[in-house]
């Protein structure tokens, strides 16, 4: 092999949950210089690429191909003679009707070096998912795996359906929706009952999933009333009567749900982990990221106050990023924690205070409000005028506080420890979910969650933002953030009672409060 040729990953993606990638195949994304996916490959898994990393979508419809098989062959071949590490990432197992054999004899041919990664089959996932398993000791302990369709022109001649319908328990049929009669027609022919049940589930593992069930000789007309379409597995076999019993993913809260969080990454996996536990399918467009102050006067204000941190009798953070950012510039400025041991330490919320806590602070102060009046409530019997106290806070962070305890007196040095910077990374795909009504609920955290969407949404050529929002439910946390989205003429769907993430999703799961 000459050092010039790169090197080629041939990636199961899974049947869709990104979270069903396997550890290596998540590296070979990570890895990758250029990903080739389709669009049976979650675009969220593409979230984990290196920032540089090319993508290329040939992703085939049922009735458009972007690129034919020949032409992405010989795509990996190109890309990898180029010196590039090539990441051909496919949906479900590239090697269960995945064509990957085809796109390795290429590379063998061309000297290519490559690793083919096994993904989750569809053939067993999604069934499961629907909650069918494909074998079981009472039904069956066979199963065969059988494409939908062939190739162009070219019937199922040589299948044998006499073998399948005779000798095989289960039978899981991928990509065949579209010739459901034939394959029904053929199984009843070569002896297989009438009222054997049948299941089609379409989207399986994903926000879409939807399950429709029937016989062998009823479910063709079922799929047509439906309008059910591609992509769909078809399981037929005795195990698809345990789906009564065993259906496990629709029963979760948030099933069906496809959420958009706004939230800045570096915050969000919190939310998104709760979202994704309770069966929803988060969809993250960071329209935040947080950064140290970028203006000269800001950094100047933060340190100076930092450096004489010992005269303050009050310290208040009013959120976890805040303790972040605080802690990190004492780091990079030298400065002994300790000197902070004069003060009061106020925290906004219990995500606040723990971030304290991991640093070995334990909060003073803790309201029964997570919010500005909540904690001037909980201070305000212990406050004296000329007192100095410390707000280190978002650059964006409403007056309330500062104001109020400047009336009460207090000497108030507010500061910036960080920033919102408006990103529109993803963009396009976000966009395009909104348009098709594919996003089901909006969580919104902060008021400059609110502003910086819209505005993200109009710099990505959206005229009209609120139009694109309207009959999206939204979910917000905190007053402020409420006003904000009433002021931009949003309705409000779901309301935390307090000031966390998990009083947010709570709200999704118990319908929530409406002001607007």
């Amino acid at each position: 092999m000459t050092v010039n040729k790169g090197r080629v990953f041939l990636v199961g993606a899974g049947p869709g949950d990104p979270k069903l990638i396997s550890v290596r195949g998540m590296e070979a994304i990570q890895r990758a210089d250029v990903i080739v996916y389709d669009r049976l490959a979650n675009p969220r898994l593409l979230k984990h690429r290196r920032p540089e990393a090319e993508l290329i979508f040939v992703g085939k419809l049922p009735d458009k191909h972007i690129l034919k098989q020949e032409e992405i062959n010989q795509l990996l071949v190109d890309l990898a003679l180029q010196g590039h590490v090539v990441t051909r990432l496919k949906g479900g197992d590239p090697s269960v009707f995945g064509r990957v054999g085809e796109e390795a004899e290429l590379l063998v041919d061309n000297g290519i070096t490559y690793d083919i990664i096994p993904g989750i089959t569809s053939s067993i996932a999604v069934p499961a998912y629907a909650g069918i398993p494909v074998t079981h000791r009472d039904f069956t302990s066979s199963v065969a795996i059988v494409t939908g369709h062939e190739y162009p022109n070219k019937t199922y001649s040589s299948l044998n359906w006499e073998h399948l319908a005779k000798a095989i328990g289960t039978m899981v049929f991928l990509m065949g929706v579209a010739n459901l009669e034939q394959i029904c027609r053929e199984l009843i022919r070569c002896g297989k009952p009438p009222e054997m049940p049948v299941a089609l589930v379409r989207w399986g593992t994903w926000a879409d999933q939807a399950t429709i069930t029937g016989t062998l000789a009823d479910i063709t007309e079922k799929v047509r009333e439906a309008n059910f379409k591609s992509p769909a597995v078809i399981i037929v076999g005795e195990v698809v009567k345990l789906r009564e019993k065993l259906a496990w993913m629709e029963k979760k809260p948030l099933f069906g749900k496809r959420v958009l969080v706004t939230r800045a990454r570096s915050q969000a996996s919190e939310l998104v982990d709760l979202i994704d536990d309770l069966g929803g399918e988060p969809v993250e467009f960071p329209v935040i990221r947080l950064q140290p102050p970028s203006r000269q006067e800001a950094r100047q204000a933060l340190d100076n106050a930092l450096e004489r941190l010992q005269e303050f009798d009050w310290i208040v953070l009013t959120s976890a990023n805040g303790v972040e950012f605080f802690f990190r510039r004492l780091r990079e400025l030298g400065i002994d924690v300790r000197r902070m041991g004069n003060a009061r330490i106020a925290a906004v919320g219990p995500k606040t205070a723990e971030a304290l806590a991991e640093r070995g602070i334990i909060a003073d102060v803790l309201p029964a409000k997570y919010h500005g009046e909540g904690i001037l409530d909980a201070i305000q019997g212990d406050l004296n005028a000329g007192q100095k106290v410390l707000l280190p806070t978002a650059d964006l962070a409403r007056d309330y506080l500062p104001s109020k305890l400047t009336e009460l007196g207090l000497e108030v040095t507010e500061v910036d420890v960080y920033e919102n910077v408006l990103t529109t990374d993803d963009g396009e795909e976000i966009i395009h979910l909104l348009q098709n009504q594919s996003i089901h609920i909006i969580t919104f955290t902060s008021s400059s969650t609110v502003t910086n969407l819209l505005e993200a949404l109009k710099q990505l050529g959206v005229e009209d933002p609120i139009s694109l929002l309207q009959g999206v439910e939204i979910a917000v946390i905190g007053p402020k953030t409420a006003e904000t989205v009433l002021q931009a003429g949003l309705s409000i769907t779901f309301t935390a009672e307090e000031a966390t993430v998990a009083s947010l999703v709570q709200s999704m799961i118990q319908g929530g409060g409406n002001p607007s």
